[in-house]
């Protein structure tokens, strides 16, 4: 995993994610509430500093991969997923080919 970057901005990533998994009522859901009391929690203040922070800043980041990860496999699942016997025109779309033209207006 590449370096963490500041806590904010995993939180932001974090609820950004959320946000589309569960779509417009992510507010309310357990996740949502969690994420920020959790973080809320481990913040470092004045008067004291969290030894668990960073261990909490690797979760989150940890976890907003598989987010991120989930809703790119379905992204691909989606548009690759076999439908049924495919025309040559259209597989040769998918991979960014064109099928040659036949002579007599045929193709």
């Amino acid at each position: 995993m590449a370096a963490l970057g500041a806590p904010v901005r995993t939180l932001r990533a974090l609820l950004r994610e959320l946000r589309n998994a569960a779509g417009r009522s992510y507010r309310d859901s357990p996740a949502y509430r969690h994420v920020l009391t959790v973080f809320r929690a481990h913040r470092v203040t004045s008067e004291k500093l969290c030894r668990a922070q960073q261990e909490l800043h690797f979760q989150a980041a940890t976890y907003l991969c598989l987010l991120r990860s989930v809703r790119e496999h379905e992204a691909l699942h989606r548009e690759y997923h076999g439908r049924g016997e495919r025309s040559p025109q259209e597989v040769a779309g998918l991979v960014g080919f064109r099928l040659p033209q036949q002579p007599g207006g045929k193709g």
